[in-house]
């Protein structure tokens, strides 16, 4: 599979790394539509699962089977940079990641569910998409549109 900017090796705007494993499939279809256009989108999780949502054409879809696969290839996938990074994800095995990000960070998953690691974190914004609405998500993603 592709790196994350395929198609475009000098992408700039936001980076996207969505655990398809650990959010529901009807908050994954409600996210999903919103990265239309975006340079940078890795979806890692469960072949089955990602066949459930109807992903961007661009977006760099990386089947990962078993536990905590998922959690592996996303981190593989990361680009330490300064531009947003939007983790969709609903636990907080990507603490560490997010907070020692050199740029601002959202996380869209589940409120009350999301780690308190991340929703405590220096430089981290946490939207639970369902909750708080669309909105918060789009305008991070705006410049990549």
């Amino acid at each position: 599979m592709a790196e994350p900017g395929a198609g475009a090796p000098d992408a700039r705007g936001p980076q996207v790394l969505v655990d398809a494993d650990n959010l529901d499939v009807a908050r994954l279809r409600l996210i999903a539509p919103e990265l239309d256009g975006v340079q940078r989108v890795v979806v890692a999780g469960h072949p089955a699962r990602l066949a459930r949502v109807d992903w961007p054409a661009r977006a760099d879809l990386r089947p990962a089977g078993g536990w905590q696969r998922a959690d592996a290839v996303l981190a593989d996938a990361y680009v330490p940079d300064d531009e947003p990074l939007v983790l969709v994800t609903g636990d907080g095995d990507f603490a560490l990641l997010a907070t020692r990000h050199p740029g601002p960070v959202l996380v869209v998953g589940v409120s009350g569910a999301t780690s308190g690691r991340l929703r405590h974190g220096q430089g981290v914004t946490v939207v639970d998409p369902v909750h708080d609405g669309l909105e918060r998500l789009r305008a991070w993603l705006s410049p990549a549109s």
